[in-house]
């Protein structure tokens, strides 16, 4: 998918009221301290501050969908980004909500938005925003969040999105107030999210989302899942190349541990994040949680051992659900969170092939509905005996197709 998240980035020229196309010109960029706020485990986050000279512009790329929006249009939107339009504050700065309509510009289609200001003082800078924009302009997908446009005023960086009206999966699960998820809605939030990762994954040039949680997964009013913050997408690996170096970025608990140790990079580290959230969508509990016990902090060192285990396994299951589910669609979701968490990369499958596994477990109460008596069609299964315990690699299929609608790519 073009150069999302090269070193050499490209730079968008700053945007003026009749701007309607997107520049980007290439930019060396500093590193910045780790994001201690929110748990990064460390980073190459770029600084914050802001090219100047356009007249080292190397390279242009438009997206015609993306509108170029001023300050003073954004400002407009948001009532001059009043506190009670906070939607939330991330690592990039505060989300606000705003509304545009042929008021703000003439031909605008009317909706609600949601407007991301960079925090000037804050740990991301200019890269995270334009490899955000190199991203989601150039993919559509319906389980990727859309970007609606950006402004890029002198040192000011802001992108606006659709807005997401439930807001994001993690407020669901862990806030205390909110109305329990049922089995149903979680796994259809699994697979939308899963379908997510496999566009990204399938692309022209496959992108490594990198930052995999639940609080980078929205949902809307139909609690229809996507994925938003791409400042941390790379690039992946191409022709002969295994993995892509770089320095360890993501968050606490939901990294890989492979990725953590050696920063080698590949698609299966997003796998691994996929795994650790699914857990979170199975057990109710957060990855990292330093409220429990302290053989219960980490969920995949607690629910590891027992996902393996029918006899334990049913124990993990959120007590939230008051057994509202198909047992059999849980030992199925559980099998899949067991294979993502493989310490071997290679173990772990495809996220299209994931997508095939998730597929047979929506509809209601969580029953498969599809008649298949094999808990994970994606894989060939070889069998191992340690003991009393009978163990399963997972073996990618390689006559096995994507079950995901192709990513358009522009």
């Amino acid at each position: 998918m073009g150069n999302c998240g090269t070193r050499e980035e490209n730079a968008v020229v700053a945007a003026h009221a009749q701007v309607q196309q997107l520049h980007l010109l290439q930019h060396p960029l500093k590193n910045a301290n780790a994001d201690r706020k929110h748990t990064r485990t460390s980073s190459d986050i770029s600084d914050p501050s802001t090219p100047r000279n356009v007249e080292d512009a190397k390279n242009i790329s438009i997206y015609n969908d993306v509108i170029a929006f001023t300050l003073f249009e954004l400002e407009t939107i948001t009532k001059s980004f009043r506190a009670d339009y906070v939607l939330g504050e991330g690592g990039f700065g505060t989300v606000y909500k705003g509304y545009i309509d042929e008021n703000v510009r003439v031909g605008l289609k009317s909706l609600p938005v949601a407007v991301k200001v960079l925090n000037k003082d804050g740990h991301q800078g200019h890269r995270e925003w334009l490899t955000e924009v190199n991203c989601l302009g150039q993919l559509r997908h319906p389980n990727l969040v859309k970007l609606i446009g950006y402004c890029c005023e002198d040192d000011h960086r802001l992108l606006v999105y659709e807005f997401m009206f439930r807001g994001s999966l993690e407020n669901h699960l862990f806030r205390k107030t909110a109305t329990p998820l049922p089995w149903g809605t979680r796994m259809s939030i699994a697979l939308g999210a899963a379908k997510g990762l496999a566009c990204l994954h399938n692309a022209q040039r496959p992108v490594i989302y990198r930052d995999f949680k639940t609080s980078n997964i929205l949902l809307d009013s139909d609690y229809t899942a996507k994925l938003s913050d791409f400042g941390l997408a790379k690039a992946g690996p191409e022709g002969d190349q295994t993995h892509v170096s770089t320095r360890v970025m993501g968050t606490y608990g939901y990294a890989a541990p492979e990725y953590v140790m050696t920063g080698h990079l590949t698609a299966r580290s997003d796998v691994y994040s996929f795994g650790v959230v699914l857990l979170e969508l199975l057990t109710g509990r957060k990855s990292i949680d330093k409220s429990r016990p302290s053989r219960e902090q980490s969920l995949v060192d607690w629910a590891l051992p027992k996902l393996n285990d029918k006899r334990r396994l049913l124990q993990i299951i959120d007590p939230k659900l008051e057994g509202q589910y198909s047992v059999r669609a849980a030992h199925k979701a559980c099998s899949l969170a067991f294979y993502c968490l493989s310490q071997n990369p290679k173990a772990r499958p495809l996220m299209s092939d994931v997508v095939e596994t998730l597929e047979p477990l929506q509809g209601s109460s969580g029953s498969d509905g599809s008649g298949q008596s094999s808990g994970l069609p994606d894989y060939r299964g070889r069998r191992r005996l340690t003991g009393n315990s009978v163990h399963f690699r997972a073996i990618p299929n390689p006559k096995c197709s994507p079950a995901v609608p192709a990513c358009r790519v522009r």
